[in-house]
């Protein structure tokens, strides 16, 4: 019973002294820090700014998606994994990827009848090869007042969307995908 008391004081003045940390303290921290998850976003908001331009970039830890407004509003969106279907006709939108992002922004890409984005190859919006999570980006059209592009991702990673205000007039609706979990 002494060499037991003696082994845990020892064990004790151990974790005290930080020699030996106990399995959860020692667990992998998120990567990059990334606390995001993979279920739907969404704002109800709808505007009546409309979508000028569709972008991307690539980061240290993760891949961005950037939509373009002019009007000055606080755009509203749905995003999730789930099936992309074109606008109108609800004709399935094929996507590369293990898993489709369907990002539906609150906004029209046209007025007045004309439109303010037409992508020139509506199944490559942006040219996303080299990246580490995106593998395609598609248009699905501009319907009633919102637009829906469909994103497809390397695999079901976390994201977070956000809306960045100016310069100017303008607003960006951003879908940030990490590169994994």
């Amino acid at each position: 019973m002494k060499k037991l008391i003696s082994w845990l004081a020892a064990l004790v003045l151990a974790m005290g002294l930080g020699l030996v940390v106990p399995s959860s303290a020692g667990a992998a921290e998120p990567y990059c820090g990334i606390r995001w998850g993979s279920t739907p976003e969404y704002s109800k908001v709808y505007t009546g700014d409309v979508i000028t331009d569709v972008r991307s970039g690539r980061h240290a830890c993760f891949d961005r998606l950037v939509v373009d407004l002019r009007g000055g509003d606080v755009p509203g969106y749905n995003v999730a994994y789930t099936a992309v279907a074109e606008q109108g006709s609800g004709k399935a939108v094929p996507l590369r990827g293990a898993a489709d992002l369907r990002i539906i922004v609150h906004a029209p890409a046209y007025k007045d009848g004309k439109a303010t984005y037409f992508p020139k190859n509506r199944k490559e919006v942006v040219d996303v090869s080299g990246y580490r999570t995106f593998r395609q980006v598609a248009w699905a059209g501009s319907f009633e007042g919102q637009t829906t592009i469909g994103l497809g991702v390397r695999a079901r990673l976390p994201y977070r969307v956000f809306v960045l205000d100016g310069p100017g007039n303008k607003t960006r609706l951003v879908v940030d995908v990490a590169h994994r979990w």
